[in-house]
């Protein structure tokens, strides 16, 4: 049986060299061998860690920040609640237990989606939340939402949606590709295609011979979506992830697995393939929606909304093991050593609703 390698060799000796979006996208979401279709990627015997996996204070406070924009927004009767790219369900399993606690009235009128392409991990999210039937819906799209105010969360959402790299060959920028090498070995090369001048980062110009660029125009058209919705029926939408609040050249293309970075090109669809998240391009895309963003670092937002005091409450009694275990995974959220500094968080709003540790949107 031909390994998803070979398929991809066989396709590119037929076809020609793909795009790394093409690439992404077939090692990712390969209905037979991609990485999401077919394998367990989260905890500690996946191949990474996320926020909500480390600590339930993170789904918590992220519970409370939507919970506060639906009631900046005038509470809604019957909002429409959404995760979109839901993992394995942690993240809304914590915020479930936190608005029920907070105002229970709020879970009962809800009608909450879970927006999820893999029939595998929608299974897995099921379990996870454990909910009666018709308490929750799976939809592959969030074009099968229905009408209604809209509040959103994605964590580690964009990071995973393909992108395009353009390196610097002379004073043009050419479209990276992957190819074939003299050995038939998939290997990075410079392809026909260019880049559109108006959508380089500033610098470009003057970067060196080599250099590489990032444009994800699916990362752009899906927060489009989201952000056309919002502005016609209203809500909010938070999103999680790693990447730069400015755009500069570079290459952030990376694989994981076990925990550890590996060849991107080495084991297609074994490993986990993201890039850093350009939060300019997000927030202008929801701009040009009519709505207002703002972002912070993901350490400023926790303990914006109240961690350490929620650490606090949480260590209460615990003997002096289980309070370090809680110190420890304030640290790994917040510290700018680790999550807090690199990983941000984007807000977008209608202009008329600012929600907190969010000072103003614009």
């Amino acid at each position: 049986m031909k390994t998803l390698k070979d398929r991809i060799r066989a396709q590119i000796e037929t076809a020609g060299p793909m795009s790394i979006a093409d690439y992404m996208a077939l090692c990712l979401f390969d209905p037979e061998e991609g990485y999401y279709t077919t394998r367990e990627p989260f905890g500690a015997d996946g191949d990474f860690t996320t926020a909500p996996e480390i600590s339930q204070m993170f789904g918590e406070l992220c519970a409370v920040w939507l919970y506060t924009a639906w009631k900046a927004s005038g509470a809604p009767k019957t909002p429409v609640v959404a995760e979109i790219g839901p993992g394995r369900g942690t993240l809304m399993k914590d915020m479930l237990r936190t608005w029920a606690k907070i105002d229970p009235a709020f879970g009962k009128q809800m009608r909450l989606f879970m927006i999820e392409a893999s029939p595998r991990l929608s299974d897995v999210q099921r379990k996870t939340l454990g909910l009666p039937d018709g308490e929750a819906s799976w939809i592959a799209d969030m074009g099968s939402l229905p009408e209604g105010p809209l509040f959103i969360i994605g964590n580690e959402l964009f990071d995973a949606i393909p992108i395009r790299q353009y390196a610097k060959v002379g004073n043009a920028w050419r479209e990276r590709v992957v190819g074939l090498d003299t050995k038939e070995r998939l290997a990075f090369m410079a392809g026909a295609g260019s880049a559109d001048p108006a959508l380089l980062p500033p610098g470009a110009n003057n970067a060196p011979e080599g250099a590489i660029v990032e444009l994800a125009p699916a990362r752009n058209a899906l927060m489009t979506r989201i952000a056309e919705r919002i502005g016609r029926h209203g809500g909010a939408g938070l999103f999680i992830d790693y990447g730069y609040a400015t755009p500069a050249p570079g290459d952030t293309l990376q694989a994981m697995r076990g925990h550890a970075y590996q060849d991107v090109l080495k084991e297609p669809g074994k490993a986990d393939l993201t890039a850093h998240v350009d939060f300019s391009a997000l927030a202008r895309a929801a701009k040009n929606e009519g709505l207002a963003s703002a972002l912070l670092n993901q350490g400023d937002f926790l303990i914006g909304l109240g961690l350490l005091e929620r650490a606090g409450r949480l260590g209460a009694g615990k003997n002096a093991t289980e309070q370090q275990a809680i110190r420890n995974d304030v640290e790994r959220l917040a510290g700018p050593d680790q999550m807090g500094t690199l990983f941000k968080v984007l807000a977008i709003t209608p202009s008329t609703v600012t929600v907190p540790p969010f000072v103003s949107l614009d």
